[in-house]
């Protein structure tokens, strides 16, 4: 396949399914600021009017659910006449929580692969399938769809709140399709951005006017300063630009769209550009390696690409509830290493240490909710959980470890 175009997308944090993940992260970093071993599984589901928190939760902690669920839907700018039908201040919000499985918490508590090591002696929160990856087509050693669409999602959100263009509301979408040659990404496609807006704009009633104005305050403060430092430029001679392709949106948010808690799954990894094991993240406490893996496998992807060992790598790992070491470690290069795979995965099992409380340890999982006064995980829930820049994550920092990769390469050939 020489020549292709690949598509990704991202939403912005009004998106109804991202209001969900927001809300139940900021439940669990709430929970895990006061007690790091809480258990949390929290589901949250919007609609219009309404907001339902949901799952199991087994904690010490004391946490106003309600307060916490208003203060989020509040920050991403659902309040008052602009609310659309779902305002932080008068929305229904129903608690029907559990506390978490005992059948569970004894396989977290006591592996059954448990001895003398006492990182053996937690086992994972359940078993499945986790994917990380990581490539060289950009500076994040991430796919270049997912990162332009991410781009364009958070411009969008900050020319909302600094109130640059008035008539945006929160809810939106953004996707964005690349031409590809012989794997290396071209050019820009097409862009797609897909913008909640008031009826009204500047005064402009006429739904052919509004879109035209919409469409050109986009291209001129959201796509040129979201694209303007990338070798791959856009441009409206070359670039499919669309806007609003359906005419109008003006009812969006939950009143448009019911919300689910962990429905963005390809928008929060790779945008698709990577295989995925199914399990989403937000609202789940580390031990669950649903999460906790999956920011692991990252972690490995990262630094194979960053040692230079391959310059596309997808790390599959898998785990069995109540047992502590992966049951299987993949690594797969796409022909783009000259290291033979077993090796390579060999390399993998003498340099990362996968069991889950080494992956809690490494990354500090359960207290960085406190350390980063009470807002970690919700920085995670909108714009992705991978290849982020404007914020500090521990599976993204990989100097060290990839220098120990090159050199560590020598005892295996």
């Amino acid at each position: 396949m020489s020549e292709y175009v690949f598509t990704s997308e991202s939403v912005t944090e009004g998106h109804p399914d991202k209001i969900c993940d927001q809300i139940s992260d900021a439940i669990l970093d709430a929970l895990l600021s006061q007690d790091p071993d809480s258990r949390v599984a929290c589901e949250t589901v919007v609609n219009t009017g309404l907001c339902l928190l949901t799952g199991e939760i087994t904690s010490k902690a004391k946490v106003d659910y309600i307060k916490i669920a208003r203060k989020v839907i509040k920050s991403i700018g659902y309040e008052g006449s602009r609310a659309g039908g779902f305002d932080s201040n008068s929305c229904a919000i129903l608690i029907a929580l559990d506390e978490q499985s005992p059948d569970i918490a004894q396989g977290v508590d006591d592996a059954d692969d448990n001895n003398d090591d006492i990182k053996n002696n937690i086992g994972a929160g359940d078993q499945g399938i986790m994917f990380g990856y990581a490539c060289d087509e950009t500076p994040e050693l991430m796919p270049l769809p997912i990162c332009l669409a991410h781009r364009l999602s958070r411009q969008l959100a900050k020319v909302r709140h600094e109130n640059i263009l008035n008539y945006l509301l929160p809810d939106g979408k953004t996707q964005v399709s690349i031409n590809y040659k012989n794997g290396e990404p071209e050019s820009i496609n097409t862009i797609l951005i897909s913008t909640q807006h008031t009826a009204a704009v500047d005064g402009i009633h006429n739904e052919k006017e509004v879109r035209e104005k919409i469409r050109k305050d986009l291209w001129e403060h959201v796509v040129i300063p979201a694209t303007n430092d990338l070798r791959i430029k856009s441009s409206l001679q070359a670039t499919r630009f669309l806007v609003n392709p359906t005419g109008k949106f003006v009812v969006g948010g939950p009143q448009g769209d019911a919300g689910l808690t962990g429905r963005k799954i390809i928008v929060d990894t790779y945008g698709g550009y990577a295989r995925h094991g199914g399990g989403a993240f937000s609202g789940k406490d580390p031990t669950k390696v649903d999460r906790s893996a999956a920011y692991a496998a990252r972690y490995v992807a990262k630094s194979i690409v960053k040692a230079k060992l391959a310059k596309k790598a997808e790390v599959q790992l898998s785990y069995a509830i109540g047992v502590a070491n992966p049951i299987s470690i993949m690594v797969d290069t796409f022909g783009t290493s000259n290291i033979p795979q077993d090796t390579l995965i060999s390399i993998v099992k003498d340099n990362f240490d996968l069991r889950p409380a080494s992956i809690l340890e490494k990354f500090d999982l359960k207290n960085l909710p406190k350390k980063m006064g009470g807002d970690f995980f919700i920085k995670t829930a909108s714009y992705g959980h991978f290849g982020r820049e404007d914020i500090n994550l521990p599976w993204e920092n990989v100097e060290d470890i990839s220098e120990k990769l090159k050199k560590s390469i020598n005892n295996f050939l």
